[in-house]
């Protein structure tokens, strides 16, 4: 590992140790990653030159984890306001233009960001307040620990061991080793952390094992996914926001897909 990357490594999991104890550390570090990751996302398309509402998206995407921290429900399934507010939006400001070529793919591409990014990773907030007090701290400790050993296990064995690609046209560094390397350190890492998860659920070690197992290829497949994206914008990283370690999006993909059915298994459980 070079020294950039470990430097870069080290600052990002201590703040992410102190964004899981500290509430008002984890909001301002959740908001930054969501804003970083969606003018990345915009970033990307814009190279395609698809005419998108960049600055639209990242308005709404900012608010969609505030809203969800400060609870505001002001009806049943209000989180989708927002996403009916920006497509208003941009509706609008489409009608303001004078050239309406790809209009389709615009508007879509920008509410799929929105989702995609936004959405998709506050329900890191919704399992940390999905239980009273350190319950609910302990969950989400125990899925990021799960999702990123996940991405630790896949380096390190795919760099070493790996020989045999896994899906070549999406991500040809991505090894069949590498993903059989992540799927043991995700199993690994929550029978560890089995302790994480609420007593009162006598969740077996087993299950925990197998929860391991599932969210960590979720993390898999949200990995492959933003590959996908990039290898079609034809980038290597997201953005250079992280020395070393690429952009937010890099940082953060591995949880888009993981974190909200990690919610939904757990709320389903309690």
């Amino acid at each position: 590992m070079s020294k950039d990357r470990l430097i870069s490594s080290t600052i990002m999991i201590t703040l992410t140790i102190f964004a899981v104890i500290y509430e008002w550390v984890f909001l301002l570090t959740l908001l930054a990653l969501i804003i970083g990751g969606l003018y990345e996302f915009f970033y990307l398309i814009k190279k395609k030159g698809i005419p998108i509402y960049s600055y639209t998206g990242i308005f709404i995407g900012g608010l969609i984890p505030l809203s969800i921290y400060f609870r505001f429900a002001p009806t049943k399934g209000w989180e989708l306001l927002f996403i009916v507010l920006l497509l208003l939006m941009i509706f609008f400001m489409q009608f303001m233009r004078e050239d309406n070529k790809d209009a389709i793919i615009g508007i879509s591409t920008t509410l799929f960001g929105v989702l995609y990014v936004s959405w998709f990773f506050s329900f890191l907030i919704k399992i940390r307040f999905l239980l009273p007090g350190m319950d609910g701290v302990k969950l989400l400790g125990f899925i990021l620990l799960v999702t990123k050993c996940g991405d630790i296990g896949a380096l390190l064995i795919g760099s070493k061991f790996g020989k045999h690609p896994l899906l070549p046209r999406v991500s040809p560094n991505k090894t069949i080793e590498g993903s059989i390397g992540s799927f043991t350190f995700s199993a690994l890492a929550a029978v560890l952390g089995h302790n994480l998860i609420p007593a009162e659920l006598h969740f077996s070690i087993q299950r925990i094992a197998l929860m391991g197992i599932f969210f960590g290829g979720l993390g898999q497949i949200g990995d492959m996914s933003e590959s996908l994206i990039k290898r079609d914008c034809q980038v290597k990283d997201s953005g250079k926001m992280l020395p070393a370690l690429g952009g937010v999006l890099d940082a953060i993909d591995s949880l888009l897909f993981s974190a909200p059915a990690f919610y939904f298994y757990m709320n389903s459980a309690i």
